[in-house]
């Protein structure tokens, strides 16, 4: 986030659809647990309602589906704009999840998951912006911004086993292998009105950031689990 200019209009709270996206976690979780153990850990630490951010770590392509399907509530998901695409783009828009461009800022995605939070509604968001080591060492703005537009509480989610050591970003671990989620501490911020300058959003990103590691780190403890790794330059080059 590098100002504020284009988000200057009032924000007011309106809801995503969510029958279909409950119809899909339903189905389409049995898909997802014929073929892994899905553990989830600590999800008390998702409000049962009201507004909230999972912001997750993202290390392989499982990551989404994994929290699209198993998270304690349905949840909107901030996907790459490119994924939009045939069936797979039928079902992110059937499911009301958010395409988002990552070059640069995209308002227009961020004030329609700021919407939808207002709402009560849940919103992930993956603040490295693309997948990798997940290891939180670099985040993007949006996070902060969101945190501070909504004043709604910031889950850290902390996923490991979605991608094997020496995987590039489109596999998958093999069938059966054991998937863990888990759900940190909140860390949330008063509501901070317009203007909002760059250096409050970028304080705040900070701080964001510095809890996710710290979770993190707890959640390796409490898992045994380490992450896969960073992925190969070569690998890089898909996105």
């Amino acid at each position: 986030m590098t100002g504020q200019s284009s988000l200057i209009s009032p924000l007011r709270p309106s809801a995503l659809p969510e029958k279909t996206l409950e119809r899909m976690r339903r189905y389409a979780g049995v898909w997802l647990d014929r073929n892994w153990t899905v553990r989830l850990h600590q999800e008390s630490n998702v409000p049962s309602f009201g507004p909230a951010i999972l912001a997750a770590n993202h290390i392989g392509w499982l990551d989404g589906p994994v929290l699209c399907l198993k998270s304690p509530r349905p949840a909107h998901t901030l996907v790459k704009r490119e994924l939009y695409v045939g069936k797979t783009g039928r079902m992110l828009n059937a499911t009301a999840q958010i395409p988002v461009n990552r070059v640069g800022t995209d308002v227009g995605a961020l004030r329609t998951a700021a919407a939808s939070v207002l709402a009560g509604q849940v919103v992930v968001i993956f603040p490295e912006g693309r997948r990798g080591a997940g290891e939180f060492k670099t985040i993007k703005g949006g996070v902060g911004w969101l945190a501070l537009v909504t004043g709604a509480p910031v889950v850290p989610v902390s996923i490991f086993g979605t991608r094997t050591a020496g995987g590039d970003k489109e596999s998958r671990p093999p069938k059966g292998a054991t998937i863990d989620v888990v759900y940190g501490d909140v860390i949330s911020f008063d509501t901070l009105p317009w203007p909002r300058t760059a250096v409050e959003i970028r304080e705040a990103t900070e701080h964001i950031a510095e809890h996710l590691r710290e979770q993190l780190q707890a959640a390796k403890e409490l898992t045994g689990r380490e992450l896969p790794g960073p992925i190969t330059k070569a690998a890089q080059t898909h996105g």
